[in-house]
């Protein structure tokens, strides 16, 4: 027998106030961890416990929804839980609904309170007096490379990365406009309207670009503008009361960005984790050949080496390394005492949770 429409949606509202009643039991609940954190001095955000959360979340799935799916309504959730407990403060590289913008809101949730930054040295200046709590800075592109001015900064500061978050980015072109025909200005950020290069000549080849300091910056400054459209994100089209003329408009549809958590702390084991650590070997033949030679000996897998120059001292060069493992861990921890004896300068970035599905 065919189940009436009405019927259905009676059982739909009963599984509502279900929820509803659920969720508020959990929200008490969050509230007593509150305040025993309190008590303790333990911090409301806990990327380790999170991501324990989650993974035990996906243990219990059995679909229909996705693993996506329910890491994004839990995300919700615990950023609500997290609310209630003490606001959260976070720092990002601005303008409001830049990339930076929209992978704090994906990682953190839209519980939290965001402050937008002009820079990111902004960004760190603003965690390490502590007007803010957390940061969320860009570190690498997989087509433009490594944000230099975040590696610059994790040198000297005395912040910790305590989570990392991949944000593929996609471009619209949004417009006050209901459509392209009248379009005759496309403004953007350089890389925007780098990635967009193939799109625009195929679709509008007379239009003129213009250079903006960021997409976002791009977004604001064609309100009210019937001729004139940005490249720039969904979220910047909503938050200006943009229209979305055209989505995923960029070349590469792999560009991603690699995003950090900046915070004071230290991250506990997940057992799925990564430790970044700078470091300089002697000026001599083999010596940086004699530190990897710790990560091989202990079968430590390299998620990423990179070579960075010095400030102010030519030809001289930092190595970041991202290695699988916490640095608890008895192998990693043997790792980072060995490399002590193979270089000049040593130190250890954070220990934190290898983001899934992104975040």
């Amino acid at each position: 027998m065919k189940l009436s429409l009405d019927v259905l949606r009676e059982d739909m509202r009963k599984k509502d106030r279900e929820i509803i009643r659920l969720l508020n039991e959990r929200s008490q609940i969050s509230v007593q961890i509150g305040q025993v954190k309190g008590q303790t001095g333990l911090e409301v955000y806990n990327p380790a416990q999170e991501a324990r959360v989650f993974n035990y979340l996906q243990e219990l799935n059995g679909g229909p929804l996705s693993g996506r799916q329910v890491t994004a309504i839990f995300r919700e959730i615990i950023s609500a839980s997290r609310d209630l407990q003490k606001p959260m403060n976070i720092a990002y590289l601005g303008p409001e609904a830049s990339f930076s913008h929209q992978a704090a809101r994906l990682h953190f949730g839209t519980s939290s309170r965001f402050w937008p930054q002009q820079g990111i040295a902004r960004v760190f200046d603003e965690v390490e007096k502590g007007a803010m709590e957390w940061g969320v800075v860009p570190v690498e592109n997989s087509l433009e490379g490594s944000v230099n001015v975040t590696l610059d900064r994790l040198v000297l500061t005395p912040l910790k990365i305590q989570a990392e978050m991949y944000l593929r980015i996609s471009q619209c072109l949004i417009s006050q406009a209901k459509s392209m025909k009248g379009i005759k200005n496309v403004y953007s950020h350089q890389q925007g309207l780098a990635q967009c290069q193939a799109w625009l000549r195929a679709h509008l080849p007379n239009a003129v670009l213009g250079e903006m300091e960021s997409t976002a910056a791009a977004a604001q400054m064609v309100r009210g503008k019937k001729t004139a459209a940005a490249i720039g994100s969904a979220l910047a089209a909503d938050t200006y009361g943009l229209n979305r003329l055209a989505e995923g408009i960029e070349d590469n549809p792999s560009n991603t960005t690699r995003f950090l958590v900046i915070g004071r702390g230290e991250g506990t084991p997940t057992g799925d984790d990564k430790t970044s650590i700078i470091f300089a070997t002697p000026n001599f033949p083999g010596s940086l050949h004699r530190a990897l030679a710790s990560f091989a000996k202990r079968k430590i897998n390299l998620a990423k080496i990179e070579s960075h120059p010095v400030k102010e001292r030519m030809w001289e060069y930092l190595f970041f390394v991202d290695m699988i493992g916490h640095m608890n861990d008895k192998a990693v921890k043997n790792c980072i005492k060995a490399l002590k004896d193979k270089t000049v300068y040593l130190k250890i970035l954070g220990s934190y949770p290898q983001a899934k599905d992104g975040l």
